[in-house]
Order: C-alpha cells, then sequence, then structure tokens
C-alpha cells in the first residue's frame, strides 16, 4: 500500500470527528447564548420589579405627606402642650386646614374653653438665608389681626420659630401692632384661679422680634412678648370694672434658656405688681396685689383668693 492510500483514509477516518466535534462546540456555544440571554432577562426582570415596588412606596409616602390629616396636627398640639391647647374638630389636611382652638387646664382636667369660630392655617415651604423651612399663617375671624405668620426652621435636633411682629392683610386703617384679641373668659378654661374669677375684659397679644429655640430640648427666647388684659372685671367683686394689666415676657441674653417676666398695672382701682422668669421647668413669678384706699372693702374677697393675705396687700405667688 502506497503511502497516498494510507494518508487518504487517515484523513477520511478523521473528518468525521472533526465535524462532530464543530457541532458539539457550537451547541454548546447556543446553549450558553440562550442561559445567558435567560439570565439577563431574568436580572432586568428582577431589576424592574425592584423599580416598581421604589416607586410604589415613594409614591405612597409622598401622597401620605401631602394629603396627611388635620388629625394629625392635633395630635402633636395636643401632646406638645400637655393637652392644654387643643385643636378640636380639625379638618383639612396638615397642609392647609381649620379647628375649633380649645384651652383647658392639662391631662385630666374638665375644665376647657373655646374660642368662637375656627382657625384656620396654612404651612407652605419656604427658603431663607438660613435654608429651607416652613411658613405657618394663622386666620381667625373672631381674634387674629389680618394673618399671623410664624417662621419655622428645622434642624438637627433643633427648630426655630420667628413671628411677625405685625399682622399681615390687616383691615384698613387697623392698627397692625398686635396680633391677636381674645376674649379674657377663655382663660376659665386653665382652671383655677381663673374659674373662680369668671373673668371678663379682652387679651391682646403683641410680638416684637420674638423667636423660639429649641436645641436638645432646651429652649431660648429672644426678642420680646406683650399680653394685655384690657378692661379686666371679675363677677366676685361688685365693681363692674378693677382695670387694665399688661404682662411682658423677654428674652434674658445674660441666662440662656430663661426669659425675664413682668406684671404691671395700666390702670384701675385693683393694683397689679410682680416679676419672674419663665423657663423649661415652668413659669416663676412673685409678685403683690393692692386695692385703691375707697375700693378696699369692694376687692377685699377678691385679694383673698388671688394671694395670700400680708394686711392690706396679697402676695402672689406662681410656681
Amino acid at each position: 500500500m502506497s503511502r497516498l492510500d494510507v494518508f487518504t483514509r487517515r484523513r477520511s477516518a478523521t473528518q468525521p470527528l472533526a465535524r462532530g466535534s464543530a457541532l458539539n462546540t457550537a451547541g454548546r456555544g447556543s446553549r450558553r447564548t440562550r442561559q445567558a440571554l435567560d439570565n439577563g432577562w431574568a436580572i432586568a426582570a428582577a431589576a424592574s420589579r425592584r423599580w416598581a415596588l421604589f416607586g410604589a412606596l415613594f409614591g405612597g409616602l409622598l401622597a401620605l405627606i401631602v394629603f396627611a390629616p388635620a388629625s394629625w396636627l392635633a395630635q402633636a398640639v395636643s401632646t406638645a402642650t400637655g393637652e392644654r391647647v387643643q385643636l378640636a374638630d380639625a379638618r383639612g389636611t396638615v397642609w392647609s386646614g381649620d379647628a375649633i382652638l380649645v384651652l383647658s387646664a392639662g391631662v385630666g382636667s374638665r375644665d376647657a374653653r373655646a374660642l368662637p369660630g375656627r382657625i384656620d392655617w396654612t404651612l407652605r415651604p419656604q427658603a431663607s438665608l438660613a435654608g429651607l423651612g416652613l411658613q405657618l399663617g394663622l386666620r381667625q375671624d373672631c381674634c387674629i389681626n389680618g394673618q399671623t405668620r410664624i417662621a419655622l426652621q428645622p434642624g438637627w435636633g433643633r427648630l426655630r420659630a420667628s413671628v411677625a411682629s405685625s399682622a399681615v392683610g390687616a383691615a384698613a386703617g387697623a392698627d397692625a401692632s398686635w396680633l391677636g384679641q381674645w376674649p379674657a373668659a377663655l382663660l376659665t378654661g386653665l382652671g383655677t384661679p381663673w374659674n373662680t374669677l369668671q373673668p371678663g375684659g379682652a387679651l391682646r397679644l403683641s410680638t416684637r422680634d420674638l423667636a423660639f429655640e429649641w436645641v436638645a430640648g432646651r429652649f431660648a427666647l429672644t426678642g420680646s412678648a406683650g399680653l394685655e388684659l384690657r378692661d379686666f372685671s371679675s363677677r366676685i367683686t361688685t365693681l363692674p370694672r378693677l382695670g387694665s394689666y399688661r404682662v411682658t415676657i423677654s428674652g434674658d441674653t445674660a441666662q440662656a434658656g430663661t426669659a425675664q417676666v413682668g406684671l404691671s398695672t395700666l390702670d384701675g382701682a385693683l393694683q397689679l405688681s410682680g416679676s419672674g422668669s419663665w423657663s423649661a421647668s415652668g413659669l416663676r413669678l412673685r409678685g403683690e396685689a393692692t386695692a385703691a384706699e375707697a375700693d378696699q372693702p369692694a376687692l377685699d374677697n377678691l385679694l383673698n383668693i388671688i394671694g395670700r393675705r400680708d394686711g392690706a396687700r396679697s402676695v402672689l405667688t406662681i410656681g
């Protein structure tokens, strides 16, 4: 047998093996391609589901924030004030709503007094030099002079609230220096001694560069606020009018976290004076009440109720 014949036979024998090997390699490559495609589609589908879930959660959270009910705000106010200030029958959302403002003596108290009408609020984002914050607008036809605006600046473990010093949108020709005026009868909701005195007259609030700041549970006050009790009267005395009085609160730069409180008489038969402080631990005030000599008999019972008698005067102690 010639060498050519041997070579030809060997080549013929190996050609089928080569063709089979090539087909096997191609088959394995095709399977790998299909598997890679399947894996890619599975990964893409899983990613799509994750994004859909994230989108649903984000949308739900956004809707929860935008449409948060006013009752949440009412609960927050009640908790923060120990139920002394309540927003009853709250309607709308946290961002825009209205309610009936109620004052009470605190948790478990049966003394409560509601203001006439409803108080309306709006809460809007606001950008300032201090950063992004919120602006709270308050309106109440019976008692607020135009609109009162409060700027809220939250931060890590802190909150700053500054009150506009004049009313916004007050009636034409009206005095914009005061923010609100409420019937003195509202004080009966605070319990003793107001529920005994049954006060008449009006409370008028004004502020000047007033700001509160809470940092890690402690507060600081800057600016000042004045609360006037105008034409005060009481059912336990025969005098139709006792007088007008002013309570002032101002920040104490020498002692952080403490505000100075002063009580003075503007006019009237009942003379009140006192001073003290207000801090996170509460109000502390020491003062006295006296009566004009001609009105002493008519005010004697009142002096016994509002403080501790010391001769002709009554010693006032709060806190």
